[in-house]
């Protein structure tokens, strides 16, 4: 019997996805979803889903960010990184821009606004957020990740020498995925349409986590996992540490 995995990245309003067989790699397939209940209810039903969205939103921020915000910073060390503080619940939940940074401030400590960047995507942690709550079953199945994450990860803890939409940028990140152990067609493939080259890499990376967590070798950022009001897990899943081999690296910005 088939067990699929899946990851899943926003892109352009709807969710860049791709999809495995664990027990036979060779069967995958991309897609373009405009709902994440799709793409669990898609005729694979993926039994773990990694998703580049926050889940998990305290009432009140303290430290500016997450527990798992934290975390994935000090992971990815003191250069600049796209893991950007989440609000709290209230200011996620916000009518528009300009009420969501009053109710951040407000609820955070020391007080904060979200970035116009981290409100642009507060449509889709909504999304994902009430189908969880109305939903629990889904709760086992779908966990939260971050590509720049993984990606650090499966380059041996080391930050990458290209951004992703630089020159060098998809083929070193196809690169890292081929290592971890996707299968090569996967790899080299093209998005489907309507799907961004770099969320179509985001999205394989997604599967890179979702794969290790249904394996068992996933780290969860931090390592205790907190909870907020409604039962939803604070933490952003990585992958198995990379075994990526030295050697002379492309000039480049880090990414």
């Amino acid at each position: 019997m088939a067990r699929w995995i899946a990851g899943l990245d926003g892109s352009r309003g709807a969710w860049a996805a791709v999809l495995m067989d664990r027990d036979d790699p060779t069967r995958w397939r991309s897609a373009r979803f405009a709902q994440v209940r799709e793409a669990l209810e898609a005729v694979e039903a993926p039994e773990v889903v990694g998703i580049d969205v926050p889940i998990g939103l305290p009432e009140r921020v303290l430290d500016k960010g997450r527990s798992a915000d934290r975390a994935a910073r000090a992971l990815l060390g003191a250069r600049r990184n796209s893991v950007f503080p989440v609000p709290p619940r209230a200011a996620v939940e916000a009518a528009d821009y300009a009420t969501a940074k009053a109710l951040s401030r407000a609820q955070s400590d020391p007080p904060f606004a979200p970035s116009l960047q981290c409100w642009n995507i507060c449509p889709a942690i909504r999304q994902v957020d009430a189908l969880l709550r109305a939903q629990p079953a889904f709760r086992a199945r779908v966990h939260e990740v971050h590509p720049e994450v993984a990606f650090f990860r499966l380059n041996g803890d080391r930050p990458l020498s290209w951004r992703k939409r630089e020159a060098g940028g998809p083929a070193e990140r196809r690169l890292l995925l081929a290592v971890a152990g996707l299968p090569p067609a996967l790899v080299a493939s093209a998005p489907p349409r309507g799907v961004a080259t770099d969320d179509h890499l985001d999205a394989m990376a997604a599967l890179v986590v979702a794969r290790d967590i249904a394996e068992g070798r996933a780290v969860p950022l931090p390592p205790v996992i907190e909870h907020d009001a409604h039962g939803l897990p604070i933490v952003i899943w990585a992958p198995a540490r990379g075994l990526v081999a030295d050697g002379p690296r492309e000039p480049g910005a880090p990414c």
